[in-house]
């Protein structure tokens, strides 16, 4: 496994969108050693902070095996940070990514936190109202990621699995649950025991209250 960009970006609107905010989505990949804190790196903005970014989503990782997916079946060039990730990597490795998996690269330590969950944002990024259900269905979701040892990452470097998370669920499986109906109260209860991010931790203990309840 490989990183293959680094991408950031600056604040902007997306003109073609009407009810769009200011946002950070338009990444473009940067040449160098780039600085990675525990709340991102150096050098990209978030729009909306209430839902993106912040110390448990820290860093989106995608992966080229994704891209050329997408580049099919939209029939056209997908170049890197056009979903807003962060990382590009070459694929996801031996085995599919689990939530609390670390990955040394360079001299940063990230944990995976999660899948990406679609928004508007993203939709309106791609200038179609109905991507958001296209992504979800698509199953391909990325992963987010916390900084557990701040350093400096750069394109061309080889990634480390450090840990790998075996009992605990895969990222796609937790991605499923957005999608399962009904969703699968053994899921929602073995992904709560991983390290997830605090949004997506909240929605999953919702719906486990609301089997409970039922």
């Amino acid at each position: 496994m490989k990183l293959l960009s680094v991408n950031t970006g600056s604040l902007r609107n997306i003109p073609w969108a009407e009810t769009a905010q200011v946002t950070g989505i338009f990444k473009n990949p940067v040449s160098g050693p780039v600085r990675v804190g525990v709340n991102g790196l150096e050098g990209d903005n978030i729009g909306s902070v209430k839902y993106h970014g912040g110390p448990d989503q820290a860093v989106y990782i995608y992966s080229r095996e994704d891209y050329l997916w997408w580049s099919e079946k939209l029939e056209r060039e997908m170049p890197p940070g056009i979903f807003g990730e962060n990382l590009t990597v070459s694929a996801w490795g031996e085995e599919p990514p689990r939530v609390g998996d670390r990955w040394a690269i360079g001299s940063a330590i990230l944990e995976l936190s999660g899948p990406r969950i679609p928004c508007v944002t993203l939709a309106q990024r791609m200038d179609d109202p109905k991507f958001v259900k296209t992504f979800l269905l698509a199953g391909r979701s990325g992963v987010y990621a916390r900084v557990l040892n701040e350093g400096e990452v750069q394109a061309g470097r080889q990634i480390e699995v450090l840990v790998r998370r075996h009992h605990l669920p895969t990222v796609d499986e937790v991605y499923s649950l957005w999608r399962q109906r009904p969703r699968d109260p053994k899921l929602i209860s073995s992904a709560l025991q991983a390290p997830l991010a605090v949004g997506i931790r909240a929605e999953l203990e919702k719906w486990q209250s609301q089997i409970e309840e039922s």
